[in-house]
């Protein structure tokens, strides 16, 4: 029987794949409480030119940022779902702590996965080609590669490059693109877009038979705030200047 999302895994992983993303979105919404929310002091002069500049409450300026907060958590949640969908193809699995994202099973692959191009420093750069290559020279029939799921173009090639100053090359170290590196597991040119076509039916038919039990708490970090400016009688942005700063001069006037 074929299957309904994409030839490369099959359905049932697939959405194990989704649900397993869904719960981090879940975890990620429900762990900005208040405390979480203050963890990193919140910056109430840009709030208020977000609301003044941008003609909006102040109320949705807080929900903006607290999503801004939950869509950094979730960013490491993202390169995790490609990690689950490529450990899934025939051949290949998932590193699981074991220093590498991906490997083949037969060890002649060995790949570290970001979601983005850009989320590495010059030092992490050279700790991964430095652990590439010795995976490498391990596995002496392996090719070992940096994967970047979003890159700016699409390619694979030689990972050769000056990191901080010294050179770096190893002739069996890469460096490639998410499309490409779909690609090259599945042995089907268009992997990746075919995923992302698939995604949005195999999201339905999740949602669809998702148990409403797991359905998601609102996040209470507004929602405590609101009862603290009830009590105190100031405005939000009051409230959150004065629960993050009241030590700063004048600012226990608020």
């Amino acid at each position: 029987m074929a299957n309904k999302y994409v030839n490369f895994i099959s359905d049932k992983h697939f959405l194990v794949c989704i649900e397993n993303l869904y719960n981090s979105y879940i975890k990620a919404k429900e762990g900005i409480s208040k405390k979480k929310f203050y963890s990193n002091k919140i910056d109430t002069f840009k709030l208020t030119f977000d609301a003044r500049f941008n003609d909006i409450s102040e109320e949705t300026v807080i929900k903006n940022e607290i999503m801004r907060q939950i869509d950094k958590s979730i960013n490491n949640s993202i390169g995790t779902f490609h990690e689950q969908i490529l450990g899934g193809i025939k051949g290949f699995e998932m590193g699981k702590l074991s220093g590498y994202d991906i490997k083949a099973t037969d060890n002649t692959l060995f790949a570290d996965i970001k979601n983005k191009h850009n989320t590495m420093n010059s030092s992490a750069a050279e700790s991964l080609f430095q652990k590439l290559s010795r995976y490498a020279d391990t596995h002496k029939k392996a090719n070992c590669y940096w994967v970047q799921i979003l890159a700016k173009n699409s390619f694979c090639e030689s990972w050769l490059g000056d990191i901080n100053g010294k050179e770096y090359s190893h002739s069996r170290v890469f460096k490639i693109s998410g499309d490409q590196f779909y690609a090259l597991l599945t042995g089907q040119d268009d992997a990746f877009f075919a995923l992302y076509k698939a995604l949005p039916i195999a999201i339905s038919d999740f949602m669809m038979n998702l148990n409403k039990s797991k359905k998601s708490e609102k996040n209470s970090a507004l929602t405590e705030i609101n009862n603290d400016k009830k009590e105190s009688g100031r405005t939000v942005f009051d409230q959150i200047t004065f629960e993050n700063f009241g030590y700063y001069l004048g600012f226990d006037k608020l």
